[in-house]
């Protein structure tokens, strides 16, 4: 008997451990969709040869160079809310997939017991049950009883021969690594986020500038109108048009200044920290584009992390189908303990008081009214719709870049374009001023080439940091910003 006691836990021990390490895994095998990528993103630079490093492989700190705008990107990632809750979700997922891979492993615990009675001579007296009758004169029973026992307690332990929880662990490791992705995620979005904010700020720095000094050269030119009217020589309209084009310079400056400090709270709000003003690095005309081209749109897929995310969320629906699956076969399941017991602490460690007791249980579903097809149905459906988000975040990407550099190529043109045109309407202000100085040309002609020349020193400020915006989200859509 004893020799079939331990072949039976040998084979049980067997059966275990090579669940543990091998056996079939039912379920379809995960291989990654074929993906069909153009060979050179739309609107880049054909004549240029492929380069060997794209943009969205520099780190953040090589594409921005303001050193404040850095200092503002690192206090960011360090105390951003979105940025430390998506950290969060991961420490979340990690735990999570601890706790399932957990189950593909015994379960044991230890308890230790000792029981100690004492009979009172006082009261009725109770024989144990294990009392044998009739005993010989003069026997007396002993009024204290001990119990002990020390046992290593299984729990209910599935035997993993169909993979099931093979299959649940591999779906948790990929919701892990679809968290970690989109804590990457978050992080592009952040530092494109607090760039793009840094770049308005200056702007309007460089608008706030250009409107006080117009209205500076606004108002010495209203005083020269207002000198010539005492005089004779101007009338009172051109000093109403002259007073009109200091009314327009004047109050652009207080919108501009209600713009600059709902831009700094913005950062502040990005930075995670109280409204307050933020310190300026470069002006706005110092500022710096690199010009490192986009790179390979093949490299795009394994750069950006919401294709990676996504790309996760299909290996975890992938393996969710096998352990769907998995519930058509019998679940076995192992309980038991081994350990000694004995009446006496003394003889509680020898081999007559082992105790053990191993239970195999088998659960084969008989009928379940198809819930087991529905839920392999649902796990079929949920893959399909995750290789649907897959490819759409492919083409969502492709098309992100394509638009960002044809961006970038429009702003660069416009930029250069509106260059020339405040450098013509300034030259023109300053004839228009001569002329009239000189009786040749009326003020009206003046004070319009003056009221030109603003509009167009304001543009040209936006079309600046428009191409910076355009670099930002070239980068931002090519996945960089997370290295």
């Amino acid at each position: 008997m004893r020799t079939i006691r331990l072949m039976t836990k040998r084979s049980i021990i067997v059966l275990v451990l090579a669940s543990m390490v091998s056996g079939c895994t039912v379920g379809p095998k995960y291989v990654r969709p074929a993906v069909k990528s153009p060979a050179v993103f739309r609107s880049a630079d054909t004549a240029a040869s492929a380069p060997a490093v794209s943009l969205g492989d520099l780190k953040w700190f090589d594409v921005f160079k303001d050193q404040q705008l850095q200092t503002l990107i690192g206090s960011a990632l360090s105390n951003n809310y979105d940025l430390r809750s998506a950290v969060a979700r991961v420490l979340e997922a990690r735990a999570n997939l601890g706790i399932t891979r957990s189950n593909q492993y015994p379960q044991i615990g230890a308890t230790g017991q000792f029981t100690s009675t004492e009979f009172s001579t006082q009261g009725q007296f109770i024989l144990p049950a294990n009392t044998p009758p009739n005993l010989p004169a003069g026997f007396v029973i002993s009024r204290t009883r001990n119990f002990g026992s020390i046992m290593l307690n299984l729990a209910s332990f599935e035997i993993d021969i169909w993979g099931r929880l093979r299959r649940a662990t591999e779906a948790g490791r990929a919701n892990l690594l679809a968290s970690e992705e989109n804590r990457k995620a978050v992080t592009v979005t952040l530092v494109s986020d607090v760039a793009s904010a840094y770049f308005d700020l200056i702007e309007l720095d460089s608008e706030l500038e250009i409107a006080k000094r117009t209205l500076a050269t606004r108002e010495e030119s209203l005083r020269l109108i207002k000198l010539q009217q005492q005089s004779g020589v101007a009338s009172t309209l051109e000093v109403r048009q002259g007073e009109q084009l200091v009314y327009s310079a004047a109050v652009v400056i207080p919108g501009t200044e209600l713009q600059i400090e709902q831009a700094e709270n913005q950062i502040c709000l990005l930075l995670g920290q109280e409204p307050g003003p933020i310190s300026r690095g470069r002006p706005l005309t110092d500022q710096e584009a690199p010009a490192v081209p986009p790179g390979l749109p093949s490299s795009l897929l394994e750069r950006r992390p919401d294709i990676r995310a996504a790309e996760q969320n299909l290996v975890a629906a992938n393996a969710d189908i096998g352990v769907a699956r998995a519930a058509y076969f019998p679940r076995i399941s192992l309980t038991g303990f081994l350990g000694t017991s004995s009446s006496q602490l003394s003889t509680l460690f020898t081999g007559a008081t082992r105790a053990w007791n191993f239970v195999p249980e088998v659960d084969r579903p008989i009928f379940d009214g198809g819930r087991i097809k529905s839920n392999i149905r649902l796990a079929e459906a949920q893959r399909l719709d995750a290789l649907v988000q897959y490819q759409r975040s492919i083409e969502t990407a492709f098309s992100e870049v394509s638009d960002a550099l044809a961006q970038r190529k429009r702003a660069r043109e416009i930029r250069i374009q509106q260059e020339l045109l405040v450098d013509a309407v300034r030259d023109r202000v300053r004839l228009t001023y001569v002329r009239y100085r000189d009786g040749v040309d009326s003020l009206f002609n003046a004070l319009d080439a003056d009221r030109d020349l603003f509009n167009s020193e304001l543009l040209l400020a936006q079309d600046r940091r428009n191409e910076l915006l355009a670099m930002v989200r070239l980068y931002k859509s090519l996945g960089g910003g997370w290295q």
